[in-house]
């Protein structure tokens, strides 16, 4: 038996998890002195106190949380798919966990390089492997050949979010005042920071800039395109159209971000994201 350990970077909720036959770790969010777990309260509740100028924060699961998940499953393999090391402390906590572990050849840390969408798609390519009997290592490959196709980008509608957070490339921090633009955020190529891509006027011209980027890496049938917002969703429906109007044959999925994602990214945000299959 292979248990698969995942995070809420996934967009699972803990109920969705169990569904699964997998564990899920709720991410941490604050709002001033409220402590909360993310996907456990009402979002839309985190929504309104965030407009009206609290500032909210969010950091990884608790090293015990991680090390209570791989006691359960002790006498398992055990996979952890971790969102991208350098976006989150979630990888380098999963690993600190493993080493306390007796076990600890049996635990195997995975860094999606990725969160949200792509995350989403490899928890369920996990799932669907172990429930056809591979073996982890086998998974592990497989994983692996998705991670290494895939891209993200971010359209955000307050910068300041990003800005604090920390998650931006020196550079990329500068562009915060060009806010009355569309600045389009991409994750650099290992997973860690976010940089500029590009800068247009419309929201329909910098959508139009991230299918050109998908048209050079092949994207088609092969891959999964993911559309996520924070309370934005007229546009992301949009953008959906505007997407299927290119790529007729991939399937795209519209998700909703979870309050850890609106930490970051701030309420009005949209991710556009493509994983290979």
């Amino acid at each position: 038996m292979i248990k698969i350990i995942t995070d809420t970077s996934a967009l699972f909720t803990i109920e969705e998890g169990k569904r699964m036959n997998i564990d899920v770790l709720p991410l941490c969010v604050s709002v001033d002195d409220h402590h909360l777990r993310d996907l456990c309260f009402d979002t839309n509740e985190f929504l309104e106190s965030v407009k009206n100028g609290h500032v909210p924060s969010s950091s990884q699961p608790p090293i015990g949380d991680v090390i209570e998940a791989f006691e359960r499953a002790q006498g398992n393999d055990v996979l952890s798919i971790c969102m991208a090391d350098g976006l989150s402390g979630t990888y380098e906590t999963a690993t600190m966990a493993r080493e306390q572990m007796p076990e600890k050849e049996r635990i195997h840390v995975l860094n999606s390089k990725t969160l949200c969408g792509p995350h989403r798609y490899l928890v369920e390519k996990a799932v669907h492997l172990r429930d056809a009997q591979e073996p982890i290592q086998v998974i592990i490959e497989k994983l692996e050949e998705s991670i290494a196709h895939m891209q993200s980008f971010l359209i955000p509608q307050d910068f300041s979010f990003l800005k604090r957070g920390g998650r931006l490339k020196p550079a990329a921090a500068s562009i915060g005042g060009l806010l009355k633009l569309k600045p389009v955020m991409q994750q650099v190529d290992d997973g860690k920071r976010l940089d500029k891509y590009t800068i247009k006027r419309t929201l329909s011209k910098a959508v139009s800039e991230i299918m050109e980027k998908f048209k050079e890496m092949g994207v088609n049938h092969d891959y999964m395109i993911y559309v996520s917002h924070a309370d934005a969703l007229a546009d992301a429906k949009k953008i959906m159209e505007q997407i299927k109007a290119v790529f007729h044959d991939t399937e795209i999925q519209l998700l909703e971000l979870s309050p850890a994602f609106i930490t970051q990214g701030g309420p009005g945000c949209i991710a556009i994201q493509t994983i290979k299959k």
